[in-house]
């Protein structure tokens, strides 16, 4: 099985090589580089091609914010998540415009970041949950201005397959279950999840099962 390659940022080098060894004691998880600011990240991106960028807001030169909108430019298919102590709303929202695909808190377990990079991976959008909430709340409130499209009513113009792939995700389903039971591979299986959450704009699995619900996108297959 071939190793997620994973970037690491963050400007405290203790912090980093500490994430790095339990990153690298991980079966599945490889860093391939470490960075102290947002311009050798951007560097370092363009350069190793990683499939996760885990990446702080606070550094010097160039800070993560920043550094996200430059690599999400030149990389569009990397996913981002953003690691930090700020548990406020803005900070989110902001990590979320500049196109980060997760946020997790630097006081979290080793469980939960290792579940946030699995679920980042995996297609997923990483977020504590408090601070989901907070996000679900101001979507909701934007779904509902005037002239705003809502997610509800637009059609997400799923594939067969990806239908397929829904009606598994609504049974809790693994990827790994999913690529069995379909007889596809599990790389296949995880771009098809990654399309899923895209267009139903779903932040996670969960998520995607009950907005198909409320669609009506349910056993159509």
């Amino acid at each position: 099985m071939n190793s997620a390659r994973i970037l690491l940022v963050d400007d405290h080098e203790l912090f980093r090589e500490g994430l790095a060894g339990l990153v690298n004691a991980q079966p599945d998880l490889a860093v391939v580089g470490q960075a102290g600011d947002g311009l050798e990240a951007l560097k370092l991106a363009r350069d190793l091609q990683p499939d996760l960028i885990v990446m702080d807001i606070n550094m010097p030169i160039c800070d993560g914010l920043e550094a996200t909108r430059l690599i999400r430019q030149a990389l569009t298919e990397v996913r981002i998540v953003i690691l930090t102590v700020h548990d406020k709303d803005e900070k989110l929202f902001a990590a979320i415009k500049a196109g980060a695909n997760g946020y997790l808190l630097k006081d979290t377990s080793s469980t939960t970041f290792l579940q946030g990079v699995r679920g980042a991976l995996g297609g997923e959008a990483t977020l504590p949950p408090r601070l989901a909430a907070s996000l679900l709340e101001e979507y909701a409130r934007l779904a509902g201005q005037p002239g705003t499209p809502s997610s509800t009513t637009e059609d997400p113009a799923l594939t067969p397959r990806e239908l397929e792939v829904l009606d598994l995700i609504a049974t809790n389903a693994s990827n790994q279950e999913i690529a069995e039971q379909l007889s596809i591979s599990l790389h296949t299986t995880k771009s098809h999840v990654r399309n899923i959450l895209s267009k139903l704009h779903a932040m996670n699995r969960h998520h995607a099962a009950r907005l198909a619900a409320q669609q009506g996108l349910l056993g159509n297959t």
